[in-house]
């Protein structure tokens, strides 16, 4: 099986959205199988975290979950053009996979949603690849042959898949983009871990 991690944070539910519909995609793949991770809150204090369980939702992220993927979906709500704090505080502890490049040479993409239309989405986006490329990792995001992208009024980038959530609900194109970008991202993984293994 290649499996793919969908890594996010989501505070009121709108990046876990997209979480889903992106495994929907990953889904849809043969062989392929989504993993959905999040990551706990970040007491604006000091540097402790939630309890080690959450109430609901998806489990909380190890390192060794993101150690053993094929493939990797990035995604947080936009915080002034930058993943927000719980997850970044869990990336900057990646720091052991970065020495021994046990994410190098895997495909990665990443995901955010915001709460006004020109919240800072591409942005976001951008500075959520940096981290991906210093591990080594191979950047998927969606092409401009997907229809969805010349058609969505709302989210939805070249760089990967993203969210107006303050219209009403996800929206169709976003939907068509999250799972294909899915797709595109297991498919990738797929043929990536079958040439290594061959």
């Amino acid at each position: 099986m290649t499996e793919i991690l969908i890594l996010y944070y989501s505070r009121w539910g709108a990046t876990s959205e997209l979480a889903n519909l992106i495994a929907r995609g990953v889904e849809e793949v043969e062989g392929a199988v989504a993993k959905l991770r999040t990551v706990p809150e970040v007491s604006p204090v000091c540097a402790a975290t939630e309890d080690s369980i959450p109430d609901s939702g998806a489990p909380y992220a190890s390192l060794e979950d993101l150690r053993d993927c094929d493939g990797l979906a990035l995604g947080s709500p936009t915080h002034f053009g930058n993943m927000a704090a719980p997850l970044k505080y869990f990336i900057d502890s990646t720091s052991s996979l970065w020495f021994s490049g046990a994410l190098s040479g895997k495909p990665a993409g990443v995901f955010t949603s915001t709460s006004s239309l020109h919240g800072g989405q591409e942005a976001t986006l951008i500075t959520m690849l940096l981290p991906l490329l210093h591990h080594g990792m191979i950047l998927v995001g969606i092409p401009s042959s997907e229809t969805a992208l010349s058609k969505t009024q709302s989210g939805g980038t070249p760089y990967g898949p993203s969210r107006h959530s303050g219209k009403d609900g996800v929206s169709e194109e976003e939907r068509q983009l999250c799972r294909a970008f899915g797709a595109r991202l297991a498919r990738t993984a797929r043929a990536l871990k079958q040439d290594r293994a061959g």
